[in-house]
Parts: structure tokens; C-alpha cells; sequence
């Protein structure tokens, strides 16, 4: 027995730890700080997130001192602060992505009737087969092929018909094309 004594004495290097609490608040702050930084840094990866709640925790503990430097361990105090901030804001920060990913934008009404409105402006200007042409294949997204075979007319004509219609929108300074 006094061999595996022995043995535990050798490998258990570590530094008496002093259980006598700081006295003030300043002291405690100037021995935990940096060794809170560095814990809250190798969680968050994050200088700034790290600095925040490091901030965050030691104002809570300075606002509890009383308390919180009566107790046997401040700094494991500190670290549990510090590590529920840490949750906190990374629960907060799931829930708003969550609540994120299904807002769209709402539609103006008046906006889309302005938007109708100058779409068919534009459009009246055309002739009616420049018309057909362009709202199959840009409103509609269809082929030239299948836009032809829907009009009775070749694929060639229908991207003839297309060409003349954009290039007469563009000339009437309706459209935003370059």
C-alpha cells in the first residue's frame, strides 16, 4: 500500500492550490481573467465572443461578490457563469436562425400592380407575334422549339421573333437591359 502511495505522490506533481479566497473583488479579477479568457476562447474560437462573456461573467460575479466571494471555489463560480452565457447565447442564436430560415419578404401589392402595369405597357407596344414569342420563352421559360411547335411556326422564327421583340423593348427605353 504505501508503494502505490508513494507512486501517486510521483506522478502528482501539481501545485498545492490555495483555498484561501481573494479578499476583494479586484484581486479575484487580476488572477481569473486571462485564464477565463483563454477557456472561453478555446470554446467559442472567437477573440471577441471570448472577451464578451468573459465581461458578461465577471459582471455577474462582481455583482453577487458578497456572496460569491464568501464561497470555497469563486473561480469555479466564474467558469459556470461564463459557460452558461455561453449556452445561452448559443441557444438564442439557433433559435433565431431556426425562426430565420422561414421569413420571406412580404409582397407589396401596390407594387406588383405598378410592375403589371408596366409589363404591359411594355408588351402592347409589340406586335402580336413578338408578344407570343417573348412571353414564351422569357415569362414562361420555353424552348424556342417548343414555343414554335405551340405557334405553328419554326424554332428559327420564333427566335427571330424573340430578337426583334427585345430589341424593340430595348429601343422604347422600357427595359433595364444593357
Amino acid at each position: 500500500m504505501t508503494d502505490v502511495a508513494a507512486r501517486e505522490a510521483e506522478w502528482n506533481d501539481a501545485p498545492e492550490m490555495s483555498v484561501d479566497p481573494p479578499t476583494s473583488f479586484e484581486e479575484f479579477f487580476h488572477l481569473e481573467r486571462d485564464r477565463l479568457f483563454r477557456v472561453m476562447f478555446v470554446i467559442t474560437k472567437n477573440r471577441h465572443e471570448a472577451e464578451d462573456l468573459s465581461q458578461d461573467a465577471f459582471a455577474r460575479v462582481w455583482e453577487r461578490w458578497d456572496s460569491v466571494g464568501a464561497m470555497e471555489n469563486p473561480a469555479g463560480y466564474l467558469h459556470r457563469t461564463a459557460m452558461n452565457l455561453f449556452r445561452n447565447r448559443y441557444r438564442r442564436a439557433l433559435l433565431a436562425a431556426r425562426r430565420g430560415v422561414g421569413i420571406t419578404k412580404q409582397e407589396d401589392a401596390f407594387e406588383v400592380v405598378d410592375d403589371r402595369h408596366v409589363a404591359r405597357q411594355a408588351l402592347s407596344s409589340l406586335t402580336p407575334r413578338q408578344r407570343a414569342a417573348i412571353v414564351l420563352t422569357e415569362v414562361l421559360r420555353y424552348t424556342a422549339e417548343e414555343a414554335g411547335s405551340m405557334l405553328g411556326i419554326r424554332a428559327a422564327t420564333v427566335r427571330a421573333l424573340h430578337f426583334q421583340a427585345r430589341s424593340a423593348l430595348k429601343n422604347s427605353g422600357r427595359t433595364n437591359d444593357a
